[in-house]
């Protein structure tokens, strides 16, 4: 039985496979940003409290933001009430799901052939 060879790729397939690769890796990286569709962000709660015992500060803490130039506790309190916003869609939710499964069925189906050739070398006699 012949042993299975994979198919050999020239250098500029391989550098074109890399550049694609870097492409959709970026893109997926990048794009929800620039869509705006990644970070739901943080608010501020309305009639969040403004003084260092409203806001749950004790001494230490006082004394941190203090040594970081924020001496005002009105100046501190956004950024001490902020919360952020863990709100998702459950739409965007079953896409993504139906994405990755779709991908992984895609896979499976486009390289069966290779590794029908790879399993009946290593385990059919």
């Amino acid at each position: 039985m012949a042993h299975y060879v994979a198919p050999k790729q020239s250098k500029i397939s391989q550098l074109f496979d890399v550049a694609v690769l870097l492409a959709l890796t970026f893109g997926a990286l990048y794009l929800p940003l620039l869509l705006k569709l990644a970070g739901g962000g943080k608010s501020v709660p309305d009639g969040a409290p403004t003084t260092w015992e409203g806001m749950g500060q004790n001494a230490t803490e006082i004394a941190q933001y203090n040594a970081l130039g924020f001496t005002d506790p009105a100046a501190v309190a956004d950024i001490i009430n902020a919360r952020f916003d863990y709100s998702f869609s459950w739409g965007a939710l079953i896409l993504m799901f139906v994405i990755i499964v779709g991908y992984y069925v895609m896979m499976l189906r486009l390289s069966d052939r290779e590794y029908r050739d790879v399993i009946s070398e290593k385990f059919d006699k």
